[in-house]
């Protein structure tokens, strides 16, 4: 495709459109903008808003909004003197005129044209597809249409069992639906996963609660009154409200196919290592190009045949011709993922397709583990890897199968849990500079080095001056080491303060207001710090003095410290309303307390939801509000359940052996008294716990940072499990404890944590840093090898004995309820702020909604939430 290639004209009056808004289009866009700051760039979206982060949609559905994926703004476009046309679709391209035709009637000219129309999803021919519950998992619009139609349903089934499949039965859990997955091939994720791995995989996500169903053909979809039924090749069928299709990608290639483009048999658009079609004043780009017949579906390979695209496009403005050399000539597809809570790793040769390939395989059934490691057939490099559960060891067997480094001695050290990167002789200092370190922006070691030999010396600039670790972020921790061990080289000390306040860490500081008896923020940065604070080390250090002293975090010394769920003893909640929980000790209640929050809930028009740790959250409230519900709820026998600060957040229990046939001790008992104990205890960061009367483990104790199970001759106990965005289960710390042991070790364990962890560093992650890990953690805790035992026990008697409801010394405080006021000078509410409903819960208005309501004729009623769904329905 090299012959005839036309020469641009000028530099100066280069026109070049591009046709795709996507993460691949905007970053050619970026890109052609900072080496060619003189050409032309039109940009045409079809979506309404401009480029957004598409791997993290799910997001969408948990905590994010659309401006938190956003990658630019229109103002942002503007300021690169580029021309971005959104919510218009391009109809026709005329490669011998080079012009285009747009939906809006427009007809642009063109230089340039560079295609990056990205995929759609592919939708099986099967009769019914056509209902309107029927639904594809792309974009922000197709995620609008899911939550729309998810009002209405109980239960949703994803087709599709691939990486996009899993990532939208996230969506649909976050949702709250029943969800169900239907894959036609025998496992998940049969592109990057061997069948084992995918068993594991399936394991871990059934055990979340998805239905998986495998093997499965869908033959047709037909509608009944208020759902469909999905009928399978099998005979069997599913009912179900809506179904979203996820099954794969096709190439939006319709465009390239009618301006007469070469194409792929199973579609895709011609490109050669330049990104150049078979005309050459057009390149594609992303998924929608065919490169070497293949489609490459990540984001990074885009990003590569964007960056090839500028290059060559570069070139010829310069007036030269692409040479055989450089461009792009395929992509690592290796990916590291977080599916539905279960991290996924899969790097080069998966399968082990080439003959001969070595493996060695680990699988920890009780873990929910399961890691395949493929060497060459001499056994002399790392030629693919499979990781389900545990990713810890995925930046190290990168590298080595990256740089075509030598295995160690025992490659099992590459990924055995035992072992770290010492042991299987792979640090940041080994890697060549060639390696690369950042895939998502093509990121080498040597870039970053040159970044630290410039005068970068912090995370943050790194980022900034190589956008290394901006992208998926999973770099993040081989570029610190990077970072330290290239500031160490050159004689630089690696600065760990907590910001630019304070010249120490958070532990530096515990035992700073620890052994000088300091007291309060303003004292600590008069002593040993300089400025003002920030939003740091503020928060930092009010959790610091709370551990050490437990005053009441709204005394006048500490108020300013707290961050807003702090300041106001509530969750605030992205509508800017606020979540409020009371304490339910080992998830005991009694009929009079159920009674007296569904009362407050019905009075404050609350919407209430069951949380994963057995308690019952009502959200919803107006600020002015929550001092009259804690009122309530304090009157009712409730205590603050903390769920706002980083402290014990709940101690979940089953039934135990007060009813259940199989418990041996009694786990409630054990659950009310844990908690009562710890309630109020502030922490590095949140803690969650649980007791279970047996090992049948109906508690979950073991994804919890204390978890207690209960054996015939007393209890086991688990240390440093956490649920979170990073799953990991606890480890055994001791077993067949009695119950005073138990409470001992667990007073130790709690402030040892207080006192040594990082500021917002889990317990998993704690112990995971921990110098000499689980073992010295037991020989801290059991043994006293530091002597320190009867202090932290000290410690922990005094945040006990000083415990304090944190709402009930509020409500009695009226100097404290004046925050709470909508006016300074009144406690009546603000009729401006009108609240509607969505999904049962209040949001506030939009402008438009409140001229509506202003201008209604009739008196406006809040609906009810059973009301929202008659009328959703």
């Amino acid at each position: 495709m090299s012959a005839g290639r036309v020469r641009a004209k000028t530099r100066q009056g280069e026109s070049v459109v591009v046709v795709g808004n996507g993460m691949v289009g905007h970053h050619f866009v970026t890109k052609l903008r900072e080496r060619e700051p003189g050409v032309s760039i039109t940009v045409i979206g079809a979506e309404e808003t401009p480029a957004y982060d598409r791997v993290h949609l799910s997001d969408l559905f948990a905590d994010k909004t659309p401006a938190d994926l956003a990658l630019a703004t229109t103002a942002q476009y503007a300021a690169m003197d580029v021309t971005l046309r959104l919510g218009e679709r391009v109809e026709s391209v005329d490669s011998i005129a080079k012009t285009l035709s747009t939906s809006l009637g427009a007809t642009l000219e063109y230089d340039r044209l560079v295609v990056a129309t990205g995929s759609y999803p592919f939708v099986p021919p099967i009769p019914g597809r056509e209902d309107s519950r029927c639904l594809e998992y792309r974009t922000v619009a197709d995620l609008d249409a899911i939550r729309a139609c998810a009002r209405s349903a109980k239960r949703g089934v994803v087709i599709g069992g691939g990486l996009l499949g899993l990532e939208c039965a996230n969506a649909l859990k976050n949702l709250g639906l029943e969800t169900h997955i239907v894959e036609f091939a025998p496992g998940l994720m049969g592109v990057q996963l061997d069948g084992a791995g995918s068993d594991c995989l399936r394991a871990k996500i059934e055990a979340l609660g998805v239905s998986v169903h495998t093997e499965k053909s869908t033959e047709g979809i037909e509608a009944a009154a208020d759902h469909l039924v999905m009928r399978f090749a099998d005979g069997s069928t599913l009912a179900t409200e809506m179904i979203v299709f996820s099954a794969g990608i096709r190439p939006h290639d319709e465009l390239a196919r009618a301006a007469g483009l070469v194409v792929g048999e199973r579609g895709g658009i011609v490109v050669d290592r330049h990104c150049q079609t078979s005309e050459p004043s057009i390149f594609a780009i992303g998924e929608c190009a065919l490169y070497d017949g293949r489609i490459f579906g990540l984001v990074a390979p885009g990003y590569r045949m964007a960056e090839a695209a500028v290059a060559a496009l570069a070139g010829e403005l310069a007036g030269e011709l692409p040479g055989e050399k450089g461009g792009f000539t395929g992509a690592d597809m290796s990916t590291k993922l977080k599916l539905l809570g279960v991290d996924v790793g899969s790097i080069g040769d998966a399968h082990g397709q080439v003959a001969g390939t070595l493996s060695y395989v680990f699988s920890d059934p009780l873990k929910g583990v399961y890691k395949r490691l493929n060497l060459s057939p001499d056994g002399e490099r790392v030629s693919g890897a499979v990781l389900v559960g545990d990713c810890s060891e995925y930046d190290r067997i990168l590298q080595y199968a990256l740089n075509d480094l030598p295995v160690p001695d025992e490659p099992e050290s590459l990924f055995l849990p035992a072992h770290d990167a010492e042991a299987a002789g792979l640090t940041a200092a080994a890697l060549p500079s060639t390696a690369t370190i950042c895939s998502c922006h093509n990121v080498t070691k040597g870039a970053l080095c040159d970044a630290v030999a410039g005068g970068v010396t912090s995370m943050s600039g790194v980022k900034e001056q190589t956008q290394a670790s901006t992208g998926c972020g999973g770099c993040a921790a081989l570029c610190k080491s990077i970072l330290d061990e290239e500031l160490a080289t050159l004689g630089i000390a690696v600065d760990r303060s907590i910001c630019a306040h304070f010249p120490f860490t958070r532990q530096e500081l515990f035992h700073i207001c620890q052994v000088e008896q300091i007291t309060t923020f303003d004292a600590l940065l008069a002593r040993h710090g300089t400025g003002l604070g920030c939003d740091v080390c503020k928060p930092a250090v009010a959790s610091i003095l709370a551990s050490l002293w437990n005053d009441y975090v709204l005394a006048p010394q500490h108020e300013s410290l707290q961050d807003t769920n702090d300041r106001f003893l509530a969750n605030m909640q992205k509508n800017g309303t606020y979540s409020v929980v009371p304490r339910v000790p080992g998830g005991e209640i009694t009929p009079a307390k159920l009674i007296a929050i569904g009362e407050v809930a019905r009075d404050f028009d609350l919407y209430t939801k069951i949380t994963g740790g057995q308690r019952i959250d009502l959200f919803g409230a107006e600020l002015h509000e929550l001092p009259l519900i804690w009122k309530r709820l304090i009157d009712a026998g409730f205590e603050t359940g903390h769920a706002y600060g980083k402290a014990l957040r709940t101690v979940k229990s089953c039934v135990g052996s007060s009813w259940c046939r199989y418990g041996v001790q009694d786990s409630v008992a054990m659950a009310l008294y844990v908690e009562n104990r710890y309630k109020g205890l502030r922490s590095p960061h949140k803690l969650k716990m649980a007791v279970s009367g047996c090992t049948r483990e109906c508690a979950e104790a073991q994804s919890k940072d204390v978890g207690v199970i209960a054996t015939e001759n007393g209890w086991n106990l688990f240390v440093c499990g956490n649920g979170g965005m990073r799953p990991r289960h606890a480890d055994l710390f001791a077993t067949d404890l009695d119950d005073d042991t138990l409470i001992r070790y667990i007073d130790r364990l709690l402030m040892f944590y207080v006192r040594t962890a990082d500021r917002l560093q889990r317990t998993s992650v704690w112990l995971e840093n921990l110098p000499g890990g689980l073992d010295y953690l037991r020989a801290v805790v059991i043994d006293d090898s530091l002597g320190v035992a009867a202090s932290l026990e000290e410690q922990m008697a005094n945040i006990v004995g000083t415990y304090q409801c944190e709402w009930k010394t509020t409500v009695e405080d009226p100097a404290r309820l004046q925050r709470f006021r909508q006016y300074i000078n009144s406690g009546e509410r603000d009729d401006n702020v009108v609240f509607v409903r969505e999904r049962g819960q209040r949001r506030p208005a939009t402008r438009t909604e409140i001229d509506a309501i202003k201008g209604a004729s009739e008196p406006v009623r809040i609906l009810s939430p059973s009301e929202t769904s008659e009328a959703s329905a």
